[in-house]
């Protein structure tokens, strides 16, 4: 077998063995498992609230951080928000990045494990950023609605590109009002 057979061929097996998200009967519906405690995001179950999806970067990303301690922060006060902060990352790095935040605010928002970036392909969030020697999907989040539905993106143009807090609570105001 030709070398770029054997990779595509290891490459398949991997993204087929990735247990970590599943699509349930609604296409619309996933679940992604915890790398910093033992709990699961259900799309279907966050259901009469906004969800944030932050899909964060493939890399060892001071800005991820910053980015994740500014909504750890403030998230209280936007109690119709569900905050769901997403890396690809090996659990192993996952777990090594997390550890620059807070136990007490990881206990409030884990941080989920989006394995091969099969979530953040399946929200069309482009590909092909480099960044730390890494070609990675770009920052992003998604807004979902009450009735489980996109209402709003916000796609980074780099890694410290992002949607504030502040940029968040005004756009879920423009929504409720």
């Amino acid at each position: 077998m030709k070398p770029n057979k054997i990779r595509n061929f290891l490459i398949t097996i991997l993204v087929l063995s990735a247990p970590e998200i599943v699509t349930a009967g609604n296409p619309d519906d996933f679940r992604l498992n915890s790398v910093t405690g033992n709990s699961q995001f259900i799309l279907s179950h966050a259901k009469g609230k906004f969800v944030a999806l932050h899909f964060l970067l493939k890399t060892e990303c001071p800005h991820c951080l910053r980015h994740t301690q500014e909504y750890f922060e403030k998230a209280e006060t936007l109690p119709n928000v569900v905050q769901v902060f997403i890396k690809p990352d090996s659990e192993k790095e996952i777990e090594a990045w997390s550890k620059n935040l807070p136990a007490e605010d990881l206990a409030a928002f884990p941080i989920f494990r989006d394995p091969e970036a099969k979530l953040a392909d399946q929200f069309n969030i482009p590909g092909g950023y480099a960044f730390h020697n890494q070609i990675v999907h770009y920052p992003a989040l998604i807004l979902i609605g009450p009735e489980g539905k996109e209402v709003f993106r916000y796609i980074g143009k780099d890694n410290s590109d992002r949607f504030s807090f502040g940029q968040l609570a005004a756009k879920v105001r423009e929504f409720t009002q």
